[in-house]
């Protein structure tokens, strides 16, 4: 068992436990070689027997640890632990995007558009590395306190150009390209999609497509048309509108060809002040009220 003070692999000193999740556990850790704070994921003991989350944690290792960009995690080393396997990460200090959704339910247009700058900044990097994230949701990005967006979470990366391996569909249904709920590769425009999700919900505090299962919610996703954001909030500008729509389409070829083409439709969008102008209401407009 792990504890406060201890020493992994005579390099990583625990200082605190900060997190339980799904397939590890976290904690705060002295680096004593790099002299630095880093944040330790050590798998959890009770799913070394299922060799599936064994492949899901070690791929996760090996495809972040291969990135260096500013908008994702650093992985700074690798090894095992009392035969867990761990990976030491970057010390993030900040809140995910899930976390800050569920206190304030919605960004600014202003606010939601540099977060997706910076999402579609980090992941074409990883684009042209090779690799398809598979995973894009709140969950997974961190929201640092000056603003700067971090993506983490590889486990169910996959190369680009990989073939389906035929197992169950991963990632999150509510974030799923059809193609992939339809059993087909991931690809570049099945993260371009799972964006286009992430850019609705900062802007609306609501996803698109839900339902009382997951499989109600796939369904959704794979025929029912997209709700334009506007509709719910009409202050929402009609550039940002098409971009979403845009990068949700149905089938693949007619969405953004790559995470670039994306991040400048919504660099032309923030460029035209006109889209952030104040927005009245009619009987504003009429009587001049407030």
């Amino acid at each position: 068992m792990i504890k406060i003070g201890d020493r992994v692999d005579g390099r990583y000193r625990i200082v605190s436990r900060i997190a339980t999740g799904g397939m590890a556990d976290v904690y705060e850790a002295n680096d004593l070689v790099l002299r630095k704070v880093v944040s330790l994921k050590i798998m959890r003991a009770d799913l070394l027997d299922d060799a599936k989350n064994f492949e899901r944690f070690q791929n996760e290792c090996e495809a972040a640890a291969s990135l260096n960009n500013p908008n994702i995690v650093k992985v700074y080393g690798q090894g095992m632990i009392e035969g867990r396997p761990y990976m030491a990460n970057e010390y993030v200090k900040g809140r995910t995007i899930r976390e800050i959704l569920r206190f304030q339910v919605v960004f600014n247009l202003l606010d939601a558009c540099e977060v997706m700058l910076q999402l579609t900044s980090g992941i074409d990097y990883i684009h042209k590395h090779g690799i398809i994230h598979r995973d894009i949701k709140p969950d997974n990005l961190f929201y640092l306190p000056d603003g700067t967006v971090k993506i983490t979470d590889f486990g169910i990366a996959t190369p680009v150009g990989a073939k389906n391996s035929g197992d169950s569909i991963q990632g999150t249904v509510f974030y799923c390209a059809p193609e992939i709920l339809l059993g087909e590769a991931a690809d570049i425009q099945s993260d371009v999609y799972s964006m286009g999700i992430v850019f609705y919900e900062l802007l609306t505090g609501r996803l698109p497509f839900d339902g009382k299962s997951p499989e109600e919610v796939a369904m959704k996703q794979i025929k029912h048309r997209l709700l334009e954001p506007s509709k719910l909030l009409p202050s929402i500008p009609r550039s940002i509108d098409k971009i979403i729509i845009t990068a949700c389409r149905k089938r693949p070829e007619e969405r953004y060809q790559s995470a670039l083409e994306m991040h400048d439709a919504i660099l032309k969008a923030v460029a035209d002040k006109d889209n952030f102008k104040e927005r009245k209401g009619l009987m504003s407009k009429l009587f001049g009220f407030k």
